[in-house]
């Protein structure tokens, strides 16, 4: 592949892998640092290229793999608040007791899906996030379409069940204050 090839083909998906390294690391310039990184890597292999069939596919899968290698080094992982799907049911027409109620699930939703398995928060990111259709989910990361809808399941009954325990708790919690206190 030469150059010109090379920025007519990848350089369009530039965009798109931002988004995504983003999305995994909730930082501008380290997410433009594994862009950058994700488009050397593919520079240096340009000769081999001619054999992928899907570009971006492949783009995305060295893009996602670089953001997991960076998470895990730092043992942190983050969404933005404004990705747990929740953002505008607070400003519609809420009390201020049902804004904070709903910014709080937010954030107890961020915890427990910092806490799912790295494919499980990986899938889960990509199709209620990110909005990925299942077919492109398979062709990016390269695993079976049944395993993906599965383990998107399994992300998902866990952050639900994660969510009803912690408000579970928390009136459990509150239960208990008030008996003592009567």
């Amino acid at each position: 592949m030469n150059a010109e090839q090379f920025k007519e083909t990848l350089i369009p998906v530039s965009q798109k892998l931002f988004r995504l390294s983003y999305r995994f690391l909730e930082n501008t310039q380290e997410a433009e640092d594994v862009v950058q990184e994700v488009f050397a890597k593919l520079w240096n292999m340009r000769d081999k290229l001619g054999e992928i069939k899907n570009h971006e596919a492949f783009a995305t899968t060295i893009t996602k793999n670089l953001c997991l290698d960076r998470l895990k080094a730092k043992k942190t992982v983050s969404l933005d608040h404004n990705d747990i799907g929740l953002q505008n049911h607070a400003t519609e027409k809420n009390n201020p007791y049902q804004e904070t109620e709903a910014q709080n699930n937010k954030l107890i939703i961020k915890q427990i899906v910092e806490t799912l398995p790295d494919q499980q928060r990986t899938i889960m990111i990509m199709r209620d996030f990110e909005e990925y259709s299942y077919e492109e989910i398979e062709e990016h990361t390269g695993l079976n379409l049944n395993y993906i809808r599965v383990n998107l399941s399994r992300a998902r009954k866990q952050v639900r069940d994660e969510f009803i325990k912690f408000h579970e708790y928390g009136t459990q919690r509150n239960k208990e204050a008030a008996g003592k206190i009567l």
